[in-house]
């Protein structure tokens, strides 16, 4: 038999068989510490409510899907390739270390016994160290990266209030496993001679020639291997106790986290019960076990905080915090002594959040909750946290549930409380009349069809803006024109239009979208039409996605929501709801516009609406529309699902901030610093009311007047057409 052949290594070399039996005893310890540890984080989310949303439905679908995710790092490679590859290493890393380890125990403890032979040689041997080698190297490389990335800069994203020292243990203590296994190898080399030629151990021969050229003898090696060797073995045995204690959980719950995701979370907000119970946020019994998951699989990576636009022009909003103080407030007052102790006697006073012997505190208010009421009042309902989120955490599920708390104990903004009556009085948020609501068609040079009364193509619902605000009317005008232009058969419902309940929804009014989504429901059950097309993304949001979730049936006996129907709405999706850049592309394509394509020679520069982009993933339709005008596009750094919010959702619309830079401010400067075309862009177009009413007011606030125009897509195109007469 060759030496490459015989190739193979003692496995407890210097050990003894007592040593051995502490380690398997300590093995054991380690292991059953961690089983109890999981098992018991695991059950503490049973202290929560059950979630309204089907979450395990085809589960070994969803665990394919969450180790495709998990393998591929994709979501860390998102807005930053260093932490990507970062990530990378460390998780291939580890993971190939932790099968090598099992792959030896096999070895060890089952296949010697059973067959009195081993698999661990020759070939099968050196291959196996050569690939340890190999991705321990990475898995050393990629901590070694994360903890640069992680001292180099102590104002970043990584770094916060609930940055703790478990964050340094934690990177840290990966380090030194890496580091340690490699120093055992070598120092097993150099004691051992007939591994001299084991080449393959290409880190481990290089740090044993290392060793040789210092000084460090054969005799030496082995009296200091056993030191060394204890030293690995029980910082290995500490970690895995560790793991579902503290941060190094995540590596489970964030897994699990994804497994449980909700594709559709945010857009459509979880349904609720007919009493609304449990919807609010009395306590930290109120939320859901998913809701007590997203804290545990929390990185405190800082993503969403970096992505954030309160938190970007100062708002009082870290969405990071929030999850990690509604974390920190379950754990402080769990009986489980593996969450946390009630009645320890100690307080959690970081970020306003106390528990004392005895005491309750409520979970959000305006001084001494566990979150402050103006962190909520500061959410844009923009959705970037959960986009930039690698581990799927639903912030907006959370924080609608705290806002409903607000609006139900009244304590939200006086702005607010005033829109909330108009829209009750009147069905829409400018308290006007609603038999005014049609009246912008007035300046149209035909008529519109009533289509409660005619069947139609396209159930046009308008909006509130659209109907009501003079700058958006012009918007509402363009769009008839070009439908009319397209010879569409299309109708509106006039008076019988209302307030859709995206924004009153998001601010925290359950019931007053309750009752705007069965009137709208019931009052497309009396008209005949193929689609319903919206104006603003956010009336395509919840109309599209949330409507169709609400359970009629549920609120039968309820004298507040006196509904004529039982079932849901559109619950198979045979109606299609589509915003309107959707609708006249289609029409652009079929060449109903007569568009060449060389009308317009502007250069223009797009923002993608939130409630339109990342809500709903509609990015092309609006910039295929801009082409077809001839007007030259250029991409402002944050595009697409990046986009930079106007700051009008969440009801940013309707209150005021003390901030330095409103954020249609820092998104107009984008516009004209940030883009290729530098100042040259002459035009912000944009495909949302909300928005288009952010951006005049921030081009004048900001001082941009004299920089560029703010458009709406349709009047770009109402611009083409004429210009190509």
């Amino acid at each position: 038999m060759t030496p490459l052949q015989a190739a193979t290594r003692e496995t407890f070399w210097t050990i003894g068989p007592i040593g051995k039996a502490a380690f398997y005893w300590l093995a054991a310890v380690a292991v059953l510490v961690f089983l109890y540890g999981v098992y018991a984080r695991f059950a503490s989310y049973t202290q929560g409510r059950s979630d309204p949303q089907d979450r395990l439905s085809d589960l070994p679908g969803r665990v394919l899907a969450a180790t495709k995710t998990v393998l591929s790092n994709e979501n860390q490679y998102d807005r930053d390739l260093y932490a990507g590859v970062m990530h990378t290493f460390v998780l291939w890393g580890f993971l190939v270390l932790v099968v090598a380890t099992a792959i030896l125990g096999f070895d060890i403890d089952v296949y010697r016994p059973l067959t009195g032979g081993s698999f661990w040689v020759g070939d099968f041997y050196l291959a196996y160290q050569f690939v340890v080698d190999a991705f321990g190297l990475l898995f050393v490389v990629g901590v070694g990266m994360a903890i640069y990335k992680r001292y180099r800069n102590r104002e970043g994203r990584l770094w916060g209030k609930h940055t703790s020292l478990e964050d340094d243990a934690f990177v840290w203590t990966l380090f030194l496993l890496g580091v340690g296994g490699f120093l055992v190898q070598a120092i097993g080399i150099v004691g051992q001679p007939e591994r001299a030629g084991e080449t393959v151990s290409f880190v481990g021969m290089a740090m044993a020639a290392g060793f040789q050229w210092a000084g460090l003898t054969q005799a030496g090696a082995e009296a200091a291997y056993g030191v060394i060797w204890w030293h690995h073995s029980l910082l290995a045995f500490a970690f895995i106790a560790w793991i579902p204690y503290a941060k190094p959980f995540h590596m489970i719950s964030s897994f699990a986290n994804v497994v449980a995701r909700d594709e559709r979370a945010g857009a459509r907000l979880p349904n609720v019960p007919a009493d609304l119970d449990h919807t609010n946020a009395e306590s930290i019994a109120d939320f859901t076990w998913k809701e007590l998951m997203d804290g545990d699989a929390c990185t405190k990576c800082g993503r969403c905080s970096a992505a954030c636009p309160a938190k970007a022009v100062g708002r009082n909003l870290d969405p990071r915090d929030v999850i990690l103080d509604l974390k920190a407030y379950r754990e402080s007052v769990s009986d489980d002594p593996v969450v946390g102790a009630r009645g320890s006697g100690t307080a959690a006073t970081d970020g306003g959040s106390t528990v004392a012997d005895g005491g309750t505190v409520p979970i959000v208010a305006d001084e001494g909750g566990v979150i402050a009421s103006e962190s909520m009042e500061s959410c844009m309902a923009c959705m970037a946290c959960m986009d930039a989120c690698p581990v799927d955490i639903e912030h907006l599920t959370s924080f609608t549930r705290l806002n409903r708390q607000l609006t139900d104990e009244g304590a939200v903004d006086s702005h607010l409380q005033d829109v909330f009556q108009d829209v009750m009085r009147t069905g829409n948020t400018f308290g006007e009349s609603a038999s005014a609501r049609g009246d912008w068609a007035d300046e149209l040079e035909f008529d519109l069809a009533d289509a409660r009364e005619t069947e139609v193509e396209y159930l046009w619902y308008v909006g509130d803006y659209p109907s009501y605000d003079d700058r958006n009317k012009r918007v509402a005008r363009s769009l008839a024109r070009l439908f009319e232009a397209a010879d569409v058969e299309f109708g509106i419902l006039f008076d019988d239009e209302k307030n859709d309940g995206n924004d009153v929804r998001r601010i925290g009014e359950e019931f007053l979208y309750l009752e705007l989504a069965g009137h709208h429901v019931e009052t497309f059950a009396d008209c005949e039409f193929d689609s319903i097309v919206c104006t603003d993304p956010h009336s395509y949001n919840t109309m599209k996605n949330e409507y169709p979730e609400v359970d009629f049936a549920e609120f039968a006996d309820d004298p507040m929501m006196p509904f004529d129907r039982e079932e849901p709405w559109n619950a198979d999706g045979d109606v299609d709801v589509l915003h309107w850049t959707q609708v006249v592309e289609g029409l652009v394509a079929d060449g109903r516009l007569g568009l060449s394509g060389d009308e317009l020679d502007y250069t223009v520069t797009y923002h993608d609406p939130c409630h339109l982009g990342r809500y709903n993933d509609e990015y092309e339709a609006p910039r295929e529309l801009i082409r077809a005008t001839g007007a030259t596009l250029f991409e402002m750094p944050r595009s697409r699902e990046d986009s930079f919010c106007c700051g009008g959702g969440g009801g940013g619309l309707w209150t005021e901030h003390d901030e330095e830079v409103k954020p249609s401010e820092e998104r107009l400067r984008e516009a004209v610093e940030d883009t290729d075309a530098g100042d040259a862009v002459e035009k912000f177009v944009v495909a949302c009311p909300m928005c288009t009413t952010m951006f005049e007011d921030g081009r004048k606030t900001g001082g941009f007047e004299d920089d560029l125009e703010v458009v709406d897509v349709a009047e770009l195109l109402i611009e083409a057409l004429e210009a190509g007469r």
